[in-house]
């Protein structure tokens, strides 16, 4: 049976396809409910999702944690971007004073509606000022340590070794190999 990674967002996809291998693209318009537990969002669009379609599917969502706001905006990284942007963010660190942050992924996968586990990857890292334009959210300010550049100016093969997305899929993969 196949695994459906639902998402419209053609850049993820792509990272998780190049870790996980056979994994097929579904792009449902779901309901997504706004919570700061980023499980209560996952487990919510999977539980939709067994509705509209049969098969395995899988959810993600990254979030962005900044220290000096809390843990904010975490799965409401969205809505920030929306509204102050990537440099708004920035300039919020730097404000604050602390520019500590760290980018969770949290996949959720459903072989059906009572079978549910997460799978969770984390680095840490700071909060800078853009230095490079990418299209993929918030990788222009986000530096992880032990490194001297943000994940928009790695190339796509060093930011996959060692992405929170690529600690969660390779959780992920692992279950399913058993």
């Amino acid at each position: 049976m196949a695994l459906y990674f639902i998402t419209g967002n053609k850049n993820k996809f792509s990272e998780a396809e190049a870790i996980m291998g056979d994994i097929e693209q579904c792009d449902i318009d779901l309901p997504e409910i706004q919570d700061i537990d980023a499980r209560n969002i996952i487990k919510a669009k999977l539980q939709e999702a067994l509705e509209h379609k049969e098969g395995e599917f899988m959810v993600e969502d990254t979030s962005l944690y900044l220290d000096c706001l809390n843990g904010l905006p975490g799965p409401l990284i969205k809505w920030f971007l929306k509204t102050i942007g990537n440099d708004g963010l920035a300039r919020l660190a730097e404000k604050l004073g602390n520019d500590r942050a760290e980018a969770r992924t949290i996949i959720g996968y459903a072989k059906n509606k009572n079978e549910i586990s997460f799978f969770e990857g984390s680095i840490k890292g700071k909060i800078i000022f853009p230095r490079a334009i990418s299209n993929f959210g918030w990788d222009p300010i986000f530096q992880p340590d032990g490194f001297d550049k943000s994940f928009a100016e790695m190339s796509r093969e060093e930011k996959n070794s060692i992405s929170m997305r690529r600690a969660a899929l390779d959780k992920l993969k692992d279950f399913l190999a058993r």
